[in-house]
């Protein structure tokens, strides 16, 4: 079991880094829970591969300082019926 986790871990975080993904869009690309997600690449990587969790931080700190653009044009969309 905690092979597969190890293993799940790595291979996140090298889908987040290669496509720039948000944990929410990896979670749907995976079909596995947000919470997972964040948890394999935030805590997991961590003690697994250090390098790999060091970039895959840099992404999720981009993602999160963009997230209320995304929001806006979210909501942008909503009311205009897109």
């Amino acid at each position: 079991m905690m092979n597969f986790s190890c293993d799940r871990s790595e291979i996140l975080g090298k889908y987040i880094i290669d496509t720039g993904a948000t944990v929410r869009a990896t979670a749907k690309v995976f079909k596995i829970s947000k919470s997972t997600v964040h948890k394999d690449v935030t805590e997991r990587l961590y003690h697994i591969n250090r390098e790999l969790y060091k970039r895959v931080d840099e992404v999720l700190q981009k993602n999160k300082s963009e997230r209320h653009i995304r929001g806006g044009i979210a909501t942008r969309k909503k009311y205009k019926g897109e």
